[in-house]
């Protein structure tokens, strides 16, 4: 019996790839739906899969992506319009009658949550789970390991992690990998039957503060770097000036309060990696080795340590960002009541193990004590 053909959407990025390549070394026909042919798209047509070029947003692509799929990775792009997408996909999904989709949902996903993305990735899972003849999986990421990178050329070159994540010795986030986030997604898409109807909450395999990521990272580099609590005006300020979109930024502001807030450290760190996807989680210094080992930036040269240096001093004078000046221009539905987690009732009762959330959920408990330590 042939093996099901799986499409897996936003391919090129951070999760699509190791998904991708974890699947076609298993056997499993891919296509794989990309933007435009790349080194990334080049890399996995190399390995197997079948390259689909077009647009994610595009309901005639997205039916043609989907012609001759019985599965489906749902990884919506990193903007801000990405219910736009979630409804092209669930569209196309329903049409094509699709056995089984695994989406890339987020650990916050709630109604009224101040992030317009993060309200968008709950109202993108309300769609898929109203499909009709098909089973889902969500797989619920919080704070991945990839974000502390975005800043890996200050660290490598100047010894500094610049981030407003508050007190460096709390212990908030047990970051996991992409590659570990994709195991879990391929071990749902290869096995619905066991997974239909589950959410999954992969992270790292332990909790850790801030000092002790930086600790980390100046052991992986050979040298001394420490952590800097920075102002988040000072982080998007530090985005923009490399060109991430004022959109984005400013959804990523509204995250670093909620870690502040210690939202990622509930009900963490999780087994999930382990008994779903059957590998150890990668820990945080495996996973800064294969960063490092990657991106050229982490290499300590004097031209890199030259740019280094003047990307940060360029940081002051590059432009403010208003939060809500930049939501109101990219004309962002408001709310007038939002809500951070913590708060929210909604989120309470979606993410208690004793109503549904994770069903069958191994080991772990989401007690009214660990909630309340988000708002203390």
């Amino acid at each position: 019996m042939s093996k099901p053909k799986i499409l897996v959407t936003s391919a090129a990025g951070h999760t699509g790839i190791p998904a991708t390549l974890q699947l076609l070394e298993r056997g499993y026909p891919v296509r794989a739906f990309v933007h435009r042919e790349d080194h990334r798209s080049r890399r996995l047509e190399e390995a197997g899969a079948e390259i689909f070029i077009g647009d994610q947003y595009s309901i005639a692509d997205m039916r043609k992506a989907m012609a001759g799929v019985q599965r489906a990775y749902q990884c919506a792009p990193t903007k801000t319009n990405s219910l736009h997408f979630g409804a092209i996909f669930a569209i196309a999904a329903q049409e094509a009658e699709l056995d089984h989709v695994v989406v890339l949902s987020q650990w916050l996903a709630d109604p009224d949550h101040p992030s317009v993305m993060t309200r968008e990735v709950w109202m993108n899972d309300q769609l898929l789970k109203q499909l009709p003849n098909t089973t889902l999986t969500v797989i619920n990421v919080g704070w991945f390991a990839e974000n502390y990178f975005y800043v890996l050329e200050t660290v490598a070159q100047l010894g500094i992690l610049p981030m407003p994540l508050g007190n460096g010795d709390e212990k908030k986030n047990a970051p996991p990998s992409n590659e570990d986030i994709a195991a879990t997604v391929v071990a749902t898409l290869i096995d619905p039957e066991s997974h239909a109807d589950k959410i999954y909450r992969p992270t790292g395999p332990e909790l850790l503060s801030p000092n002790e990521m930086a600790a980390i990272m100046g052991k992986v580099l050979g040298r001394k770097v420490r952590y800097l609590d920075i102002p988040e005006s000072l982080m998007m300020k530090a985005l923009i000036s490399q060109g991430y979109p004022a959109s984005m930024v400013a959804q990523l502001a509204i995250y670093a309060e909620e870690y502040r807030r210690g939202a990622f450290a509930v009900s963490a760190p999780t087994s999930i990696v382990c008994d779903v996807a059957a590998r150890d989680a990668d820990d945080f210094e495996t996973i800064t080795r294969r960063v490092v080992a990657a991106r050229p930036e982490a290499v300590q040269t004097i031209n890199n340590r030259l740019r280094a240096l003047w990307n940060f001093m360029k940081i002051p004078f590059t432009s403010g960002a208003n939060p809500e000046v930049i939501e109101r221009r990219a004309e962002h539905v408001l709310l007038k009541s939002p809500t951070f987690v913590g708060d929210s009732q909604t989120w309470r009762k979606e993410h208690d193990p004793e109503v549904g959330f994770v069903q069958d959920y191994p080991g772990k408990d989401i007690s009214p004590v660990a909630l309340n330590r988000m708002t203390a």
